[in-house]
């Protein structure tokens, strides 16, 4: 392998997971409309952080100084929650090239950020059931070595070892970007 965990010292990941249509249609559809919308959502984060001169970005909104390494969708059966739900898809993001110091405050303007986004593909958590489904979940697995047990946020992932359908695109983003499209 050519990357470990010990070497994402400023690497960030997200999870990407959907098993429930929504505004932008069935779970692949949600999730490749979502890519590059999350790419923007990092792009301006990053640039909110770092004080970044907006010629510094691409196209979709992130720091042309970022590697995005995508992981391949996985279809996956739930794990808790209903037993009825339908199979999951999920996805990794890694992104490499952070330039700040991990630190909550900026950890927790992301976690802001990533579920405004979820909301606008119909997300509504104060309705739906632990584990359920959803057409959009999004979460923070890590950031670099930052440690936090906030009550919003746990970093690293509190489950993140247990959970073969995160750790499998993990491990795939860190191998290599591998593009996904409907």
């Amino acid at each position: 392998m050519r990357n470990s965990l010990a070497d994402q010292t400023h690497s960030l990941a997200v999870a990407l997971g959907a098993n429930q249509a929504g505004p932008a249609g069935s779970p692949l559809q949600t999730l490749t409309a979502v890519r590059p919308l999350l790419e923007g959502v990092l792009g301006s984060w990053v640039q909110s952080m770092q004080g970044r001169n907006p010629g510094t970005m691409t196209p979709n909104g992130a720091s042309s100084a970022l590697a995005l390494s995508w992981s391949p969708l996985q279809q996956t059966d739930p794990v808790g929650g209903p037993r009825d739900q339908p199979s999951y898809l999920n996805a990794v993001l890694l992104v490499k090239g952070l330039e700040a110091k991990p630190e909550l405050a900026a950890a927790l303007h992301l976690l802001d950020a990533l579920q405004q986004l979820e909301q606008s593909f119909g997300r509504n958590r104060s309705q739906e059931e632990r584990w359920g489904p959803r057409p959009l979940d999004l979460d923070l697995l890590f950031w670099g070595e930052l440690r936090v047990d906030h009550p919003r946020l746990t970093l690293p992932h509190p489950r993140l070892h247990l959970r073969c359908f995160v750790m499998e695109p993990l491990l795939a983003a860190m191998q290599a970007s591998t593009p996904w499209r409907s």
